[in-house]
């Protein structure tokens, strides 16, 4: 699985496990990564994303996968993401115009 998240931001972090006798030995923690198929209501499809435990409780409180990207600027997101969100947000316009 990919140690950076598509979504999120979260990736490896490094540092030291520090011990009683205050040795110091590295250690890496990995993110809690899922790898999930998300529903896009706009699109009317699964949209497969690696993310972090964190950002899909984030996705749930914003109401959806098209509410949390189009939430967040897009200059935030990577770029096979970005695409989706503008795929979302074009889907919308046009749905708004036609009712």
């Amino acid at each position: 699985m990919a140690r950076k998240a598509t979504l999120g931001g979260k990736a490896l972090q490094t540092g030291n496990n520090v011990s009683h006798s205050h040795r110091k030995t590295k250690h890496q923690w990995m993110p809690n990564m899922q790898e999930r198929s998300l529903y896009s209501m706009a699109l009317g499809r699964f949209i497969r994303l690696t993310l972090p435990v964190c950002v899909l409780r984030s996705v749930d409180l914003a109401g959806g996968l098209d509410n949390y990207l189009l939430s967040i600027p897009a200059e935030q997101l990577e770029q096979p993401i970005r695409a989706v969100r503008k795929l979302i947000a074009a889907q919308n316009a046009k749905t708004a115009a036609v009712a």
